[in-house]
């Protein structure tokens, strides 16, 4: 890393350390909820995100693919950064059919996220999946296999935040994994 990155990794670190709102018991008994919206709200803590998940997301990504609904936002950006286009994967039930679903379990349930099944080609594209917090890796996960089974190839993961303990990186081991609170 050049010194420029790790003044600028170490600036946007703080700046989560900072803003970013602990929730106890959300969404369920036991479940911390990191809450980013205080981050995405400051404009310089959410440049700075941007940026840092920009230089850490180029792994060849020809697209950009966020998972509903924070993993959204902070894509949306570094795609229009990195000058690529986005692809955006939803929770059940918001796309209209036809639609392809993979279902996971999550740390307080379980879920499932989609992608239309037509309309898209994602034949051999290296796609790089960002969202905002790793936790058991079930919604990555999913959005891996969603994309591979579209033909897609996940080219890397990142993630703001990772929830230590449960173990979520080690059910990614097949692509790099950037985490951007990660000393």
């Amino acid at each position: 890393m050049t010194d420029h990155h790790i003044t600028r990794r170490t600036q946007v670190q703080e700046a989560l350390r900072q803003k970013t709102r602990s929730v106890p018991d959300f969404p369920a008994p036991g479940v911390v909820f990191e809450d980013l919206t205080p981050v995405l709200a400051d404009a310089e803590a959410l440049r700075l995100l941007v940026d840092d998940l920009a230089a850490a997301t180029t792994m060849g990504a020809e697209l950009i693919s966020g998972l509903d609904a924070r993993g959204f936002l902070l894509a949306s950006a570094v795609a229009y950064k990195l000058e690529l286009g986005l692809l955006a994967i939803r929770k059940k039930g918001k796309l209209p059919p036809p639609v392809i679903t993979k279902e996971y379990a999550l740390e307080y349930g379980s879920a499932a996220l989609e992608l239309p099944s037509n309309g898209l080609d994602l034949t051999g594209k290296k796609i790089v999946l960002i969202d905002d917090v790793l936790a058991t890796g079930g919604t990555l996960l999913a959005a891996r296999d969603l994309i591979t089974d579209m033909g897609g190839i996940v080219a890397g993961y990142a993630v703001v935040l990772e929830v230590t303990g449960l173990n979520g990186r080690d059910r990614l081991p097949d692509a790099p994994l950037y985490v951007v609170n990660e000393p």
